[in-house]
């Protein structure tokens, strides 16, 4: 065991979504992601409830058709089954934990 900073654990690129999956269960995974400008995920479903949690920069977040923008400290739940997308307004780096029900 040891402690990690969050912001630390993936690094921007150019044109790009990193990620790293930093636990992985039987009962979800825990994931950070970082977001060039103007990246984004496409709109799809998950079988399970996820919390994005922005750690650095702001996203648009649209779930069933309605845009939220989630910023530096600030948290969403995307429920499960429900479409959703993300979009880097900014470079932004943002924590997921999907929650399978």
């Amino acid at each position: 065991m040891q402690v990690k900073n969050l912001s630390g654990l993936v690094k921007y690129q150019e044109n790009a979504v990193v990620s790293s999956e930093i636990l992985k269960k039987d009962a979800g995974t825990v994931t950070v992601f970082a977001f060039d400008k103007d990246q984004g995920l496409s709109e799809h479903t998950a079988p399970f409830d996820a919390l994005v949690n922005i750690i650095d920069g702001r996203a648009e977040v649209s779930i069933s058709g309605k845009l939220f923008t989630v910023k530096e400290g600030e948290m969403i739940v995307m429920p499960a089954n429900k479409p959703h997308s993300l979009k880097a307004m900014e470079k932004f780096k943002m924590l997921l934990v999907m929650i399978k029900k």
